[in-house]
């Protein structure tokens, strides 16, 4: 598998998943959306809504409304727990994190033609020595990706459906986005977009556990 790196800390693998997988894939996320509906989150305080529609599979799901960021184990408008992580993610995470753990989160983002997501960290979790892991699926996106204050240069880079990231060590929290989607680049998904999955580990393994 060939990887490029980004940023020291920040890999890219173009291709991880070959059209085959993606689809396969792509048949497991829509399981989970049928169990977990995509939704749209809003920003804390505000409650402005956030142009991508989401929803989460594995024990927590990340989600934002006027409460602010967080973890937690249902979903905010069904109140059911959030779907098993699917083999297939399971699998990608074990191959691309280097980390002993499971992921806890997979956070799905659904971005549509004109969706995008300005320059964040993603620094809600409390275990910072795993990384995230990142897979793309349907239109490719222009990704931008900076350093860890918001004054340093930033990058950006075209995301494929099927290409991986990853940002760990020095690149862990790095600010990063989407600036816009590219309609049309991709036959994967009918309806067009992008499906972006994310994952996390959120809590930090206890001492005996890091032993085994």
């Amino acid at each position: 598998m060939a990887t490029t790196t980004i940023i020291p800390g920040a890999t890219l693998s173009p291709g991880f998943l070959d059209p085959a997988a993606q689809a396969a894939l792509l048949a497991e996320i829509r399981a989970v959306i049928r169990a977990a509906p995509l939704y749209t989150p809003r920003m804390p305080k505000t409650g402005h809504p956030l142009s991508v529609r989401m929803t989460n599979c594995g024990p927590l799901g990340w989600v934002t409304d006027e409460r602010g960021y967080r973890y937690q184990g249902t979903h905010p408008e069904t109140g059911g727990p959030w779907p098993p992580i699917p083999p297939l993610v399971l699998a990608a995470w074990q191959q691309l994190a280097r980390y002993p753990h499971p992921a806890q989160c997979c956070l799905i983002n659904f971005y549509g033609a004109t969706a995008k997501m300005g320059l964040h960290q993603d620094r809600d979790e409390q275990e910072f020595a795993a990384p995230v892991v990142s897979l793309s699926l349907g239109d490719t996106c222009l990704f931008r990706i900076g350093g860890r204050t918001r004054r340093d240069p930033t990058r950006t880079l075209p995301l494929a459906s099927g290409d991986a990231l990853v940002l760990g060590g020095e690149a862990r929290l790095a600010f990063h986005g989407v600036d816009r989607i590219l309609p049309g680049t991709s036959a994967l998904l009918p309806e067009g977009g992008r499906i972006n999955l994310t994952l996390r580990r959120v809590t930090v393994p206890d001492r005996g556990a890091r032993q085994r």
